[in-house]
């Protein structure tokens, strides 16, 4: 048996309520592993604040921070945003569990989760934890499958100030570098891609300008009050069950998402990785920020 590590969760959150972020829903599902919580609320222009409130648990510590509008090229504002929540977990927590505004864990892979942090504590190679994504697009009914989906990504950290938020917040590395991870079988569940098309549009318009001038951003985005989901988007129906937080948001769905995926657009590049991932299960030239460590 391992000794039981102390975890502690962070995320950041902006405008929850304008842009619909099941935040509620990301913070509930890790929180039965973590022993404390710290949510980096930036000033917002809705409730976003009395919302994660009502949460009322005390593991849970507030930051309340202002976004800083001169990060705005890249994306840089999300990782500053993500490592003032990481800052504000005390020294004497093992490990950090990132989740964002839009994630969520099912409750099968708490279990895991904790068995792992306890599995790696005391390998000082070790520096994160390597989590599979799945991305739902449009509904809650269908994942991408494109290679424009990132297939996993670290969410479980030492807690070592020296590791930083990278670029646009997606992973993390320490010194600069990318961290020494092990591949864990447990699953993040993403929904950012599943809104009202309304909201889904509001969110589009706002977080462009965090990477793009305004020029940009009107020439992206454009005009419409809506956005519309691409029908070619290439999608395989999802087969399994939601985390159970996530159960109430599903069964309020008010908005029709039609799609074939028969008619899915697909690359030849993305058919020639599709095929070889489901043979050998590896993604042919896949972007990695982190170094995979073998077992040992």
């Amino acid at each position: 048996m391992y000794a039981q590590p102390r975890i502690a969760g962070f995320t950041f959150v902006r405008n929850a309520l304008l842009y619909d972020y099941p935040v509620l829903e990301a913070i509930r599902s890790i929180l039965p592993v973590c022993d404390y919580f710290a949510v980096a609320v930036g000033r917002s222009e809705d409730n976003t604040l009395e919302l994660i409130r009502t949460l009322d648990d005390p593991r849970l510590h507030l930051v309340e921070t202002v976004w800083d509008e001169s990060l705005r090229s890249g994306g840089r504002v999300l990782a500053e945003e993500t490592n003032k929540a990481f800052d504000a977990i005390p020294p004497d927590y093992d490990w950090c569990f990132y989740i964002q505004a839009d994630e969520c864990v099912h409750e099968k892979d708490l279990p895991i989760i904790q068995a792992e942090a306890a599995r790696w504590l005391h390998d000082e190679q070790t520096e994160g934890l390597l989590f599979n994504y799945r991305h739902f697009y449009g509904s809650y009914d269908y994942v991408g499958v494109s290679r424009r989906w990132y297939r996993r990504e670290v969410r479980l950290l030492r807690n070592n100030k020296r590791i930083r938020s990278w670029r646009d917040a997606q992973g993390f590395r320490i010194d600069g570098r990318k961290l020494r991870v092990r591949l864990i079988p447990a699953y993040i569940y993403h929904y950012g891609w599943v809104k009202h098309p309304e909201a889904q549009q509001r969110k589009q318009r706002s977080f462009n300008r965090w990477w793009h001038a305004d020029e940009v951003v009107q020439q992206r985005v454009g005009e419409a009050k809506t956005y519309s989901y691409d029908g070619a988007e290439p999608l395989e129906r999802f087969t399994g069950t939601h985390p159970a937080v996530m159960q109430p948001r599903i069964q309020t769905l008010n908005w029709q998402f039609d799609v074939d995926p028969a008619q899915a657009r697909w690359s030849w590049k993305d058919r020639f990785s599709r095929w070889i991932e489901r043979h050998t299960g590896w993604r042919p030239g896949e972007y990695k920020n982190y170094y995979l460590l073998t077992e040992r």
